[in-house]
């Protein structure tokens, strides 16, 4: 299996479903506060499968 760089718009994703999810630690969040750890797994998930999925 041959990784690959994501796109730029997956990275970005991630990185905002993942800073959501940290934020919400330290600030309220509505629509993250209970949900901080899912938002962090899918953060990861998405930029998991952008590097092993070609050209996602």
């Amino acid at each position: 299996m041959k990784l690959s760089a994501p796109t730029f718009p997956v990275f970005l994703i991630s990185l905002v479903l993942t800073a959501l999810a940290v934020a919400s630690l330290y600030t309220h969040i509505p629509l993250v506060a209970g949900h901080a750890f899912w938002f962090a797994v899918g953060g990861y998930v998405l930029l998991a499968l952008g590097n092993i999925l070609r050209g996602w």
